[in-house]
């Protein structure tokens, strides 16, 4: 029997997370508040001992093991990202699906929403015979590389401005797609 995905609001807001504690049934506790509150403030993905830094630096009385089970319930929810990296789990404040952009510089992951164009899809659908519901997409870089052709240094704006662009991703992608086995 195949059961379809249920669609839900994505979480793009602290009030649509909070919002989804409650729907869920989930306690809204201080430290849980807390735990929210600084993922909304800060753009980049935390590990458990980072969050627990910045709290108590900001006068907040909150236990280590206490911001781990949060994370842990949150994450598990759906109402958080958790990123499993080989050095340890790193959270973020948006759940619903997007990708990263992955610097090997400075190891900052940036959310972007990419959208693929249908015939990329269908592509891989072709070729892997599986109906292609949800997908994430890791681009991995360096900031701050040199241009070989003029030996200038691209500036650090060139991210954030390339994925605003008007420039589709169909046009970036080569017409093949092939699939790794």
């Amino acid at each position: 029997m195949k059961q379809e995905a249920v669609a839900v609001k994505p979480i793009r807001s602290l009030k649509d997370a909070l919002d989804r504690c409650q729907a869920l049934g989930m306690r809204l506790s201080r430290q849980r508040r807390l735990i929210l509150e600084l993922l909304w403030d800060v753009p980049d993905h935390l590990c458990a001992r980072d969050i627990y830094d910045r709290l108590s630096r900001a006068g907040k009385e909150i236990g280590y093991t206490s911001v781990y089970q949060n994370l842990e319930a949150l994450s598990s929810q759906g109402i958080i990202e958790c990123i499993e990296r080989s050095d340890g789990r790193l959270y973020g404040n948006i759940s619903d699906s997007h990708s990263h952009v992955n610097c090997l510089d400075t190891q900052q992951i940036v959310d972007v929403f990419i959208e693929l164009p249908p015939e990329v899809i269908a592509k891989v659908e072709e070729q892997t015979g599986i109906r292609i519901t949800d997908y994430r997409i890791d681009f991995y870089g360096y900031q701050g590389e040199t241009d070989a052709e003029n030996g200038e240094e691209v500036a650090d704006t060139q991210l954030s401005e390339s994925l605003e662009s008007e420039t589709s991703i169909s046009e970036v992608l080569s017409e093949e797609v092939s699939i790794a086995s």
